[in-house]
């Protein structure tokens, strides 16, 4: 009898360890409330996630996602807090640029509610992104092929893994990145006035180090470059110059007591608002950390 009892408790106490083990921390997708978990597994995708077993043939041939100008979701724009942490998406589309790692999702998710209550189509020309304005358009180049895609954001995350974007199952596989899972692209928000003859994709984005830029001759109306260095941060670009005077105007009404200069900027055929110069480059990013609360975006350091 002494045994047996012995064994039941040895028993309980293994159960009652199992039992408060730690759960693995997982990602949720949509909505800033908890949804779905996704954990990363074998197969360069997540654990449950994959291509789906009815890929088109012609998926190569998907056109890009054709920016257009449209109203913010009324609900999906709003600040919200996933995973501990707190987002605040933006309201101007055009004003981001980063380089970061991407990944992408596929049949687990395809055919449920995305954040701005759209189907996700995992064969559609779409991303999600933690603070991107829902709806808004952004070109995505993978760093290492230079391959670029227009993609139309309706949805929020990735929220784990410090990932700057998720991308639908087609558009991953348009930049090559489907195999590995994930790999490291630049991603380039788009503003509507930037659109011409709308056509979304004009150019490619060139993929290079930052260095100074050559000189270039500036209409009058443009603001020369301000004496004691080449540290700048951009607060947005424009293909449409008139668009970037706007911006710039609406800029210096809400700067105008940060004791810099905001000035254009013309390169790569791309009507820069710069504001600065800055003795260097924390100097520039401690500011743009100042500045992203007031702007509602993060400006991003340049150089000329």
């Amino acid at each position: 009898m002494g045994r047996q009892i012995a064994i039941l408790a040895l028993a309980t106490l293994v159960l009652a360890a199992c039992g408060s083990s730690p759960q693995r921390k997982v990602e949720t997708r949509g909505t800033p409330a908890p949804v779905e978990g996704r954990t990363v597994g074998g197969g360069g995708y997540l654990s449950g996630d994959g291509p789906g077993a009815n890929v088109p043939a012609n998926i190569d041939e998907t056109p890009d996602a054709v920016p257009k100008s449209e109203p913010l979701h009324r609900y999906a724009n709003r600040p919200y807090v996933a995973l501990g942490k707190t987002y605040t998406p933006m309201t101007i589309a055009g004003n981001y640029k980063e380089r970061g790692i991407a990944s992408w999702y596929g049949k687990k998710f395809h055919g449920q509610r995305t954040s701005s209550g759209e189907v996700y189509d995992m064969y559609g020309m779409t991303a999600a992104h933690p603070t991107l304005p829902i709806p808004s358009y952004a070109r995505v180049t993978h760093v290492a092929s230079g391959k670029t895609v227009v993609v139309r954001v309706n949805d929020r995350g990735p929220f784990l893994h410090e990932r700057v974007m998720d991308l639908s199952y087609t558009a991953a596989h348009k930049i090559g990145i489907i195999g590995n899972g994930s790999a490291e692209v630049e991603v380039e928000s788009i503003a509507p006035s930037a659109i011409i003859g709308n056509v979304a994709r004009v150019e490619p984005v060139q993929i290079r180090a930052l260095e100074p830029a050559r000189p270039v001759a500036k209409p009058a109306s443009v603001q020369p470059v301000v004496a004691g260095g080449n540290v700048y941060l951009q607060l947005g670009a424009f293909k449409s110059r008139d668009a970037a005077e706007s911006f710039m105007a609406k800029m210096r009404a809400e700067l105008g007591d940060v004791g810099r200069e905001i000035s254009l900027f013309v390169k790569d055929g791309y009507t820069r608002i710069h504001l600065g110069p800055y003795a260097d480059q924390n100097q520039a990013r401690s500011s743009a950390e100042q500045l992203q609360d007031r702007l509602g975006f993060k400006p991003m350091v340049n150089l000329r």
